[in-house]
């Protein structure tokens, strides 16, 4: 018991535990918020395996190109999207959690 209180009584421990709390808070949100970016029609398919159209508010860079490929194969990018290609559907929401995902729609298939 003195620990806690010795930590709450400095000043240091009082910022790393506000620290620590406020990127528990920003977990959390993700979590929370991941399932909302991808559209429902996906969440209803019955397909094991999917090509989505994830949307980020910027042009994608081979940064986020690469962490795309651990979901699955990247089709390419346009303007401010990558289409992913083989998406297992339980990884959805994975995949839409990064705060950089705006959104995870169906790839266009159409011309």
């Amino acid at each position: 018991m003195s620990l806690v209180r010795a930590v709450l009584a400095s000043a240091r421990g009082r910022i790393v535990l506000g620290a620590l709390a406020l990127y528990l808070a920003f977990q959390a949100w993700q979590t929370l918020a991941a399932p909302g970016k991808v559209a429902p029609v996906l969440a209803a398919a019955t397909a094991r395996r999917l090509n989505v159209t994830v949307t980020l508010p910027f042009p994608p860079e081979r940064f986020h190109v690469l962490a795309f490929q651990r979901f699955g194969r990247v089709a390419g990018t346009e303007e401010n999207a990558v289409e992913l290609r083989g998406v297992a559907k339980e990884n959805l929401t994975a995949l839409a959690r990064p705060y950089w995902v705006v959104r995870v729609d169906p790839m266009d298939e159409g011309g």
